[in-house]
């Protein structure tokens, strides 16, 4: 980006509606697509609609589809039934799969009225399948050639035309299964009489078209090269994933993750509407309430204990504390374990065994060092060693729950990104303080 985001934030939204400045033309002339598509999600709805108005016509379905879902749809309602018809022209299937979530339908059928057969077709094809399967985000921009061809019939090839991330011709047999493929790089130098297979790759992931499209992706990403062929149930090359949109798939993932864990969606607007924002965001505080007012429940069983022994209220929340981090700490370790594929039945009672030990190390070295730092404060040894027993509880706790909660979790097909913080949470708490306050009642009354 030529000049620094916050400046042209600064820029736009200080600049009269009527007229960009100058170097925010500038700016929408020459830079990337995503470039533009940052600067309109961060920019307020009145600027974001003028400066939507400057941005060149061969750039705004680029645009759109480098925006998150809410914003983008700002501006398609914002934009002229008759402006549609230009920008849909020459939009390929995997572009209209891009935005078809944010059009209403009846843009949709206007953008399939304007494409070929072929791409129609694969519209159609990759709409069989959900947005998580891999299916759904093919590229058919693939070098292929029959089993049987030879060196000169690929240089042949590559010199019509060789797609963007693309590094292997396909090979198939009659019936359109994929069997081989071969390097551009074994191809130039070789004899052109030579049969391809015989300077075939000796392996080669496939990717299954029904597969989960985060994990083929990641397969994709592991795989060495810059795409892999795609196959149905009968091996039939459909298609390839290629680098970048494997790429995209992990990122918006792990971006949809990182939401989740607030209760939040990926493609919220900064500047939604305010109804809107409070009302995506209140079932969320209404689930933390609930945990808080089960976690106080828990606090109220010991009423006559914190009303005889002051401290114990003081010393409660670094109780809590402690618990909740240790267990966050695992939980996100196991989180990202399950979305990598690296824990599994087989290893998940190491994993645990591993955990507990965790715990149980920092729970002692730091149960030892906050009963001193108790005992001292309030001169009590005694109520030194009750915070230092619970601090150990808590913490081993928490590192049981760290594990065995995403696993759950993810059994039952929910997501543990999304609700794991929250119930584990409950867990340190109501755990620290029974522990911490029972404990209290039987040693210090």
């Amino acid at each position: 980006m030529s000049d620094p985001l916050p400046n042209l934030i600064e820029e736009v939204v200080s600049a009269p509606l009527t007229g960009e400045s100058d170097s925010v033309a500038n700016m929408m002339l020459e830079e990337d697509a995503s470039d533009i598509a940052l600067l309109l999600e961060s920019l307020p709805v009145e600027q974001r609609l003028s400066v939507w108005s400057e941005v060149p016509k061969h750039k705004k379905i680029d645009v759109l589809v480098a925006m998150r879902g809410d914003p983008r749809e700002v501006l398609i309602d914002a934009t002229d039934n008759d402006e549609w018809l230009q920008l849909f022209t020459d939009m390929d299937a995997e572009v209209l799969l891009e935005l078809a979530d944010s059009l209403p339908d009846r843009l949709v059928e206007s953008a399939l009225s304007v494409m070929n057969k072929q791409q129609r077709k694969y519209f159609q094809d990759a709409s069989l399948f959900s947005d998580n399967q891999i299916g759904h985000w093919l590229s058919h921009e693939v070098l292929v050639l029959p089993i049987s061809a030879k060196v000169r019939d690929a240089l042949r090839l590559i010199r019509r035309n060789v797609p963007d991330l693309t590094d292997c011709i396909f090979l198939v047999n009659r019936a359109g299964h994929f069997t081989e493929a071969v390097k551009l790089t074994r191809v130039f130098g070789a004899p052109e009489h030579l049969p391809l297979v015989e300077i075939s790759e000796e392996y080669i992931d496939v990717v299954r078209v029904e597969d989960d499209s985060i994990n083929a992706s990641r397969l994709v990403q592991r795989s060495g090269f810059s795409a892999l062929p795609a196959v149905d149930s009968n091996n039939t090359l459909l298609g390839r994933v290629d680098m970048v949109t494997a790429s995209e798939l992990v990122n918006e993932n792990y971006e949809r993750q990182v939401m989740s864990s607030a209760g939040m969606d990926e493609d919220e607007d900064l500047f939604a509407p305010v109804r809107k924002s409070a009302q995506s965001r209140a079932v969320w505080l209404g689930i933390n309430l609930l945990t808080a007012f089960l976690a106080s429940w828990f606090i109220g069983l010991f009423e006559a204990t914190l009303q005889q022994v002051v401290a114990l209220a003081v010393l409660m929340p670094v109780v809590a504390s402690m618990g909740g981090i240790a267990g966050s700490q695992t939980l996100t370790l196991i989180v990202r374990g399950l979305a990598l594929g690296q824990v599994t039945k087989g290893n998940r009672n190491a994993l645990l065994q591993k955990e507990l030990r965790v715990g149980g190390l920092n729970g002692i070295i730091w149960a030892i060092v906050i009963g001193i730092v108790a005992s001292f404060w309030f001169t009590d040894p005694l109520l030194g060693v009750v915070i230092a027993l619970a601090i150990l509880c808590n913490i081993i706790a928490a590192a049981l729950a760290g594990v065995s909660l995403p696993i759950i979790l993810d059994k039952l097909k929910i997501d543990p990104a999304l609700s794991g913080s929250v119930i584990l949470t409950t867990v340190t708490d109501i755990v620290g303080f029974v522990a911490f306050l029972g404990l209290g009642t039987l040693f210090l009354l």
